[in-house]
């Protein structure tokens, strides 16, 4: 079996609220989808997930070849761009590469992907993420109430801005998940918005009354020394490293004891979150995957030692992709379909519309111009597009 070609599709989530975090809220309830499909000379196609401009840039590496020589094909394509850097958008691409790899490898064998990774337990604990900032306290309650339904105990919601107004809505998550856990989880994610400083005084006021399980990427995802920092003046646990790509830029941060829960994106690829994991349970750390669409990394969460709680944003599939996974018990149960269980209806991604481009002038892609410079909330700050007038949010 060789790897002869790719297609790219591009369809869109459609959120049913809108979403953001501390930087800004999409334009629109809804996001692009970009979608790969690996094809070879046996007819097997490896689907991926995730942005992939650049994969002009390491495609060769791949072409050929063995799509089940998966981590040697990944260290091929990280060499293919080694002078030139693998982070961002580069890094992206080799991820979606990476993900339809495996698909293939798991389809050739016949198997789903958590047991070809060596899995025993199909259900991977999980986390409620409704990427809320711009939600109402009323519509923020009805969305967790849904994850309620399926058993999750645990949330982690967006913020930083107002810490009176994210208590409140802790407060109100707390009172939903009740139902499954006499103590609720409860995470915070201010999406890199806060100077140290500023998020030692922030956690410190929430911790006065609430619990927190982590506080998320607090400070800048580089920023060893301020994580460190934060984490030696705060109880709660520090979250970080979704956005860091590439093995070697987590080194920092597990030198300066910097992070508690190791965290991984989605969209980086199965054998990074691999690498990652294996050198974060050397260190006797927990690590935790931030969703994307589909949820790929479950399948590898299932069969780790030291993976704790899987984000999960939604509980539908996008337009026309069919996911062999439910959500029940509080987390994710992947099915028995070969590879990711990703069927993809290309029929119905060509007649979808899809969403404007996240890079735009605004929006949570986009470093707000004073991000880690505010000392006090800024109660006259406009609301984001998007947010009810009535929602009593700050920022």
């Amino acid at each position: 079996m060789k790897v002869t070609g790719y297609r790219s599709l591009l369809t869109t989530h459609e959120w049913g609220r809108t979403t953001g975090d501390a930087n800004g809220v999409m334009p629109e309830p809804r996001t692009d989808v970009h979608v790969l499909i690996l094809e070879t000379d046996s007819g097997l196609e490896g689907v991926g997930v995730g942005a992939h401009s650049d994969i002009g840039r390491v495609f060769d590496a791949v072409e050929g070849e063995d799509p089940r020589a998966v981590t040697a094909l990944y260290d091929r394509m990280l060499n293919r761009v080694f002078k030139s850097g693998h982070a961002g958008s580069v890094f992206g691409a080799i991820g979606a590469i990476d993900m339809a790899l495996w698909d293939l490898k798991a389809k050739a064998a016949g198997e789903p992907l958590w047991r070809t990774l060596g899995a025993l337990d199909r259900h991977v604990p999980g986390y409620a993420s409704g990427i809320d900032i711009s939600l109402d306290d009323d519509t923020l309650v009805e969305l967790y109430e849904r994850y309620a339904e399926r058993g999750f105990g645990a949330a982690k919601l967006k913020g930083g801005h107002d810490v009176t107004h994210d208590l409140r809505r802790l407060l109100a998550v707390r009172d939903v998940l009740a139902r499954n856990s006499a103590r609720p989880a409860l995470m915070l994610d201010a999406n890199e918005s806060w100077n140290r400083t500023q998020a030692v005084r922030y956690v410190s006021e929430l911790e006065r009354t609430i619990d927190l399980a982590w506080i998320e990427e607090p400070v800048r995802r580089w920023d060893s020394a301020g994580l460190a920092s934060v984490r030696q003046h705060v109880k709660t646990a520090v979250a970080t490293g979704e956005n860091l790509t590439g093995l070697e830029q987590y080194r920092p941060l597990f030198d300066a004891d910097a992070v508690d829960v190791v965290q991984v994106g989605n969209v980086w690829g199965i054998t990074h979150f691999l690498r990652v994991a294996a050198v974060a349970h050397s260190r006797d750390l927990p690590v935790s995957p931030v969703a994307y669409h589909g949820n790929p990394l479950a399948h590898a969460a299932a069969a780790l030692p030291n993976h704790l709680s899987f984000e999960v944003q939604q509980l539908h599939s996008p337009v026309g992709l069919v996911i062999d996974q439910e959500f029940a018990d509080g987390g994710i149960v992947l099915g028995d379909t070969p590879g990711l269980g990703i069927e993809v209806d290309e029929a119905r991604i060509h007649a979808a519309k899809t969403a404007p481009p996240i890079a735009g002038t605004a929006g949570p892609h986009v470093r707000p111009e004073r991000a880690g410079l505010r000392l006090i909330p800024d109660p006259a700050r406009p609301a984001p597009v998007g947010a009810a007038a009535t929602s009593g949010r700050t920022a």
